[in-house]
């Protein structure tokens, strides 16, 4: 073998390798891109549910924004106060929020509820929801009952009973989930501490509503002649309770003739 050639080729080499190391070298400097602390800080202190709640695209689009200034400290619903405080303590700001819980606006359980056929497909919600009529049941706005938001919750806060979802309010943490996957869109949420929730969604006239409920709400609109506050007014033929005006007296509960406001 020559040995001139072996040398030559192992120049070659030598050479490339440090042309390409400085290459490589520059083009980290020119496209580095700068990492901000207290956003890792941030993201360290954050649950990494990914379950945007909090309306970021997962826990590192909060944590930067939050960095930025963009969302406050108190920005992640599963987090909680203990987790805003922390980040509190990075940023600065005020760490106060309202708690909230989801909410199933349905009563319509097997026994209140008729079904206006039986159904023999997947036990899903979606798939019901395609079936004729948006399901099996009469009330074109009630709880399915087949679990497509208890599968979505990450924190095991809801359970199906007697053929309608209910609500853990201790497990909830507010992330929303639920809401998004419910294809009848009955779940909202509310303030943790909500003295009175109506039970039901229907926008339907009162006496369809009883033809096909037990627990349905009429819009008689006596909750809203009685409240004292003026906190419920009835819209499209349903009971809705302003939050910002309810003082929890109870007027509206006792008042209801069908009993759906508990």
């Amino acid at each position: 073998m020559d040995i001139i050639a072996v040398v030559i080729a192992a120049a070659v080499v030598g050479v490339v390798g440090i042309l390409a190391g400085v290459l490589l070298g520059v083009a980290s400097e020119k496209f580095k891109v700068d990492v901000d602390e207290k956003e890792i800080q941030i993201r360290e202190l954050l649950p990494g549910n990914n379950c945007g709640g909090c309306g970021y695209p997962g826990c590192d689009g909060l944590a930067a924004a939050i960095a930025k200034g963009e969302a406050a400290p108190s920005g992640c619903p599963v987090g909680g106060e203990q987790v805003a405080s922390a980040i509190a303590a990075i940023v600065g700001g005020d760490v106060s929020s309202a708690r909230f819980v989801a909410n199933v606006k349905c009563a319509g359980n097997c026994e209140k509820a008729k079904d206006a056929y039986e159904y023999a497909g997947p036990k899903d919600c979606k798939f019901a929801s395609n079936a004729p009529g948006g399901g099996p049941k009469s009330c074109a706005y009630g709880c399915l009952g087949y679990g497509s938001c208890k599968k979505v919750c990450q924190f095991g806060a809801i359970e199906i009973v007697n053929g309608i979802a209910h609500i853990d309010k201790d497990k909830c943490k507010a992330c929303g989930m639920c809401v998004v996957e419910c294809p009848r869109h009955i779940i909202e949420m509310i303030p943790y501490e909500a003295e009175a929730v109506v039970e039901c969604n229907s926008k339907d006239f009162g006496k369809d509503v009883k033809a096909s409920c037990q627990a349905g709400c009429i819009g008689c609109g006596i909750c809203q002649k009685n409240c004292p506050e003026g906190a419920i007014t009835v819209d499209n033929h349903l009971a809705v309770i302003d939050y910002d005006k309810c003082t929890g007296c109870g007027t509206c509960k006792e008042k209801c003739p069908v009993k759906i406001i508990s």
